[in-house]
Formats: C-alpha cells, sequence, structure tokens
C-alpha cells in the first residue's frame, strides 16, 4: 500500500531562493520546491521499511526528482519489488528511485583529498573537474536536523541519522564552497556503507566530477565522501542545475 504523507518546505530560510515562493516564480514554479534531498528521505523510509535496518548499513539508491514537490502537497510513495532484489520507489509522479542492498567494493578515504573552506563565486572556472572541495568537519547533531520532516531525523531508539540528513550533506559541502544563485538538486546515486549514530564526529570531502550543460542548464556533478574517522558513511554521486536557464 503507498504512504501518504503532507510534504514540508524544509529550505524555507535557506540561502538557496529556488525555495522561496516568489524567486521560484520567475523560473515557472508555482511556490518554493521542496528541497530534493527532503523528498529523498520519503522514498528511503519506504526502502527501509522494506529491506529493514540493513539498508542503513549497505544500501543504494538511484534517484531522480522529475517534477516539482510544493510545500504541503500531499504525496503517495510506493513501493514495488522487482527481479534481483530491487525496489522500485516514486513519490508520484514527481520523483522515482531504484533501491536495492548493494556489494560494490568500498571507496578509499585516501583517494578523497582534504581541502580548507574557500568559497568562491560559482563560475566554470571555478567548478573545473577535478576541483577538490573543502572538507566540512562537524558533530552531527540530529536534534538540529530537520532536512527529513516531517520525517524523524533519526532511525530508531540508536538514532541513527535518517538518509535525508546525510544526503543533505552533498548539499551542504556545494554550498559551503561556492556563491550560487537559485539552483536545483535534480539526481543522487547514493551507495552506503555504514550506518551513522547522533552525535558522531564527521567529515565531507568532495570533488567535481563533471560539469556540463543542457537546454540551457547549468549542470555539476559531485563526487562526495562521508567518513566518521576512517570509516566510510556513504558515497555520493550528487547532480545539481548550478545555473537554471532564466524563464522565457
Amino acid at each position: 500500500m503507498p504512504v501518504r504523507l503532507r510534504a514540508v518546505n524544509t529550505a524555507l530560510e535557506s540561502e538557496n531562493k529556488i525555495h522561496d515562493d516568489s524567486v521560484a516564480a520567475n523560473f515557472g514554479f508555482k511556490g518554493g520546491l521542496v528541497p530534493g534531498v527532503t523528498v529523498y528521505g520519503y522514498l528511503a523510509s519506504a526502502a527501509l521499511e522494506y529491506f529493514g535496518d540493513s539498508w542503513l548499513e549497505r544500501g543504494a539508491m538511484d534517484v531522480r526528482f522529475v517534477e516539482p514537490i510544493y510545500h504541503g502537497d500531499d504525496v503517495s510513495v510506493s513501493a514495488e519489488p522487482e527481479s534481483g532484489g530491487l525496489l522500485r520507489v516514486a513519490a508520484g509522479n514527481c520523483a522515482n528511485g531504484l533501491a536495492w542492498i548493494h556489494s560494490d567494493s568500498e571507496p578509499r578515504p585516501a583517494d578523497y583529498a582534504e581541502a580548507p573552506i574557500e568559497r568562491l563565486p560559482a563560475s566554470h572556472e571555478t567548478l573545473a573537474v577535478g576541483t577538490v572541495l573543502g572538507t566540512i568537519a562537524r558533530k552531527l547533531d540530529l536534534a538540529q536536523a530537520r532536512m527529513s520532516a516531517p520525517l524523524d531525523s533519526w532511525i530508531s531508539p540508536s538514532r541513527f541519522a535518517h538518509p535525508a540528513i546525510l544526503l543533505a550533506l552533498a548539499n551542504e559541502i556545494l554550498v559551503t564552497n561556492y556563491v550560487l544563485g537559485p539552483w536545483i538538486h535534480v539526481s543522487s546515486e547514493v551507495r552506503k556503507s555504514s550506518a551513522v549514530r547522533d552525535g558522531e564526529n564527521i567529515r565531507v570531502r568532495g570533488r567535481v566530477e563533471n560539469l556540463f550543460e543542457r537546454k540551457g542548464h547549468e549542470f555539476v556533478v559531485l563526487d562526495v565522501l562521508i567518513l566518521s574517522g576512517e570509516r566510510v558513511i556513504e558515497q555520493i554521486r550528487h547532480t545539481a542545475i548550478w545555473r537554471p536557464r532564466a524563464r522565457q
């Protein structure tokens, strides 16, 4: 049975004004967009329901955001098993993903360099392929996290971070390193290696993997690694439109 919930725009106070009603209207939207990471969290909860907590340890999802979801929308989240241990998840016609338990080899932390944060205006030069992003380092505080709303920011009494909270770190490393105008998260490929609990010290490393243009939109693809010490939490291939096409 599909699960129904009411979408929350978790980024009303964000610097990214694509989540603001008036700015989003300039790009042809009815209102501010519910963040993709929040919608991913709705889909991830369906994957957790199907696979159990093991999905927090070795889960994978490829997710695409096709149509906008707005604050207050009633969202129907469906999950349909497919052959080969796959689960197809969808939030109506607005987002869809394929989830599974993966057996990929774990990325090596040494392959992801660290760098100091130097926030620069986004451009083709500063987003050049191969650019190492400044590292985020912090203690995970789920009491302050809200990107999974209306769902809790933690899973189970062990207080494992909800998947939406972790994917939001890929957004954060982008905006921590670059000054951007309105921008749009369009897809992610997530490969989990272990769960992470509230209060753990985490580091987020990343680099620019690709930069391209399509139909007037300027895209960037990030390769992001989340660590706790030298323990890999998850790897994310994160795609965003960093410069949307202006409304015609």
